[in-house]
């Protein structure tokens, strides 16, 4: 074959070659073109796609005037990519202008608090990431993000404030740092409170720098409600600083104060001392993080010989004036036990207003025990004594109320004047609620409702109303009530200038594994004005260093009641207490 054949040949096969690597590579254009396009454009945008939760804000608890109490903000950690700092051109007025690193560096460092050296030390290396400031405020991040630098990015946290501290801080609860709701209102209302996180996408470019304009919302964020409470902020602030003063000088354990609104049964304050901030619960032990008022029982002594009058007014087994003979002790039918007076007296005979006017134990079981013990069993369950309230605050404690028929023959009497039983603040508050409300007594609200940014309404309470004793057996008890204040040895301490006021002391020792303590809890709760009644107020200690009688809870009661008062600018009572005499014979006052 000659040279030119050979030449041919070769040229020939060459060609046939080519035009197949051709075939070839137009087969394989048209593969990745046309027929894989679209899932080659997936595994691109796959690899430079991110996906992130967006968090929605939690919802506001505020007020009942709308003061906000519990708030959600943002905070973001500023984070830079160093591999990929340099200078960054922006146009300004369709003129480009070139920002060195060390022209982005003297306008960074003082957003974020840092040295410059320690900034650009920092912004020096070929990683993608390195924090430069954590969890700085809105501000600060917008003047960043207005920087326009795409090698500096954040992440964005929420964080939960509650700016007035400690203020209802035993009833709000408190949420953990990924805002788990930990407590209080914040956890039984998580359903209001929570919102419904979102998400986007977006793209990044072979460096990691977010592609701006790439963000794709793909789930809208949907913010939590408003938590709306019946708490007036600026009363419960007053109470509890009247509170922590009074703690502080008796030394005691814990106190409490309850603010009710009486015609509508709203708990316009529920303070506590010791009190938690929820802005670190951990600084106070955890016994002091909850709610005294709802989880906390204690034998109530003698403020519950008010309700034991009222019992006998409804039931007509005696009326105000009516007589009974009390004496220093009261000595049973059973096992040689007897019953005695806080003071030593001679026997003497009190009327039923008497016998609240002087805390006689002996007089008050006289009377009572005329009322069938069933009927005296039905009279406190509807008092609301025995089970939690309709809020069902979280851990919120019954309290301690036997049936009558499991009652021996010492619990059937000392339950009379309030041994034998326990209570907790908020139930023995609803009770005078319903003394004061002419006889029916209302669920508590504490929650007004839960509203969405739009204005709907997701909850509102379900008040129940219930019929205790008469209207005619309510006012007439407060009118004995009245004579505690007007001419009690301790009660007449709870007085206030130009008001009606109708109260009851009360002063029970603790007892523990069935053994009394020389220990006390001390309560004052009353009712003003009482002609016209507004609000309930009942104060109790427990606990106090060396106080054996309650005249240490009626300053505290005084104090918080004027200011109520004071705050809804209640008008001073302009009529006089009716005449209900005590006694036959002059006697000293009562110690209780």
């Amino acid at each position: 074959m000659g040279a030119h054949a050979k030449y041919s040949r070769r040229l020939g096969i060459f060609a046939f070659m080519l035009v197949a690597m051709v075939i070839a590579l137009g087969f394989r254009l048209v593969d990745f073109q046309v027929v894989r396009a679209e899932e080659i454009q997936q595994a691109s945008l796959d690899r430079r796609e991110v996906t992130r939760t967006l968090t929605a804000l939690r919802g506001n608890i505020v007020d009942s005037t709308g003061q906000v109490l519990a708030k959600t903000v943002f905070r973001y950690d500023i984070n830079a990519a160093p591999k990929n700092v340099g200078p960054v051109r922006t146009l300004r007025d369709g003129v480009i202008v070139e920002r060195s690193v060390m022209d982005i560096a003297l306008e960074l460092a003082p957003l974020l608090g840092l040295d410059l050296d320690d900034l650009l030390s920092r912004l020096d290396g070929d990683t993608e990431y390195v924090n430069l400031a954590k969890l700085v405020d809105a501000d600060t991040y917008n003047q960043i993000r207005d920087m326009n630098v795409p090698w500096i990015f954040s992440d964005r946290f929420a964080d939960r404030l509650y700016p007035n501290g400690a203020v209802a801080g035993n009833l709000l609860g408190f949420v953990g740092s990924d805002g788990t709701p930990l407590a209080g209102l914040e956890r039984q209302y998580n359903t209001c409170l929570a919102g419904v996180d979102g998400q986007e996408t977006y793209e990044r470019s072979a460096e990691g720098v977010k592609i701006p304009t790439s963000n794709v919302t793909t789930q809208p964020i949907e913010d939590g409600g408003t938590l709306n409470l019946t708490i007036d902020s600026n009363l419960q602030f007053f109470a509890q600083q009247v509170l922590a003063d009074t703690v502080s000088e008796l030394n005691a354990e814990w106190a409490s104060a309850v603010v009710i609104e009486v015609e509508t049964g709203r708990i316009l304050a529920a303070a506590e001392a010791p009190s938690v901030d929820p802005n670190d619960p951990a600084a106070v032990p955890s016994a002091d993080r909850g709610s005294r008022i709802f989880q906390t029982s204690f034998e109530p002594g003698s403020i519950m010989k008010s309700i034991t009058t009222g019992m006998v007014l409804d039931s007509g087994v005696a009326n105000e004036f009516d007589t009974v003979e009390a004496p220093d002790r009261l000595y049973l039918d059973f096992n040689n036990e007897y019953i005695k007076d806080s003071f030593d007296h001679e026997d003497f005979t009190l009327s039923l207003a008497g016998v609240l006017r002087y805390s006689s134990n002996t007089g008050m079981t006289e009377f009572g025990r005329q009322i069938d013990r069933d009927a005296r069993g039905d009279y406190l369950e509807k008092f609301g004594f025995g089970v939690p309230t309709s809020l069902r605050f979280e851990g919120e404690s019954g309290g301690i109320l036997r049936p009558a028929s499991q009652w021996d023959e010492m619990t059937n009497l000392t339950t009379l004047f309030g041994q034998g039983l326990a209570v907790t603040p908020i139930q023995m508050a609803y009770a005078y609620q319903a003394l004061a409300n002419g006889g029916v007594r209302l669920d508590p609200i504490l929650v007004d409702s839960c509203t969405s940014a739009d204005g709907t309404v997701y909850y509102k309470p379900n008040q129940v109303s219930t019929r205790v004793i008469s209207e005619s057996a309510a006012r007439v008890n407060l009118e004995a009530m009245e004579k505690v204040v007007e001419f009690g040895g301790v009660g007449k301490t709870a007085r206030i200038p130009d008001y009606r006021v109708a109260g009851k002391t009360g002063t029970a020792e603790i007892s523990e594994n069935g053994v009394y303590l020389d220990q006390y809890a001390i309560s004052f709760y009353g009712v003003a004005p009482a002609e016209n009644p507004k609000f309930v107020v009942g104060v109790t200690i427990y606990r106090p260093v060396g106080v054996s009688n309650s005249a240490m809870a009626t300053p505290p009661f005084k104090a918080i009641m004027q200011q109520a008062l004071k705050h809804y600018r209640v008008p001073p009572s302009t009529t006089e207490s009716r005449n209900i005499p005590s006694n036959r014979y002059g006697l000293v006052d009562e110690n209780d």
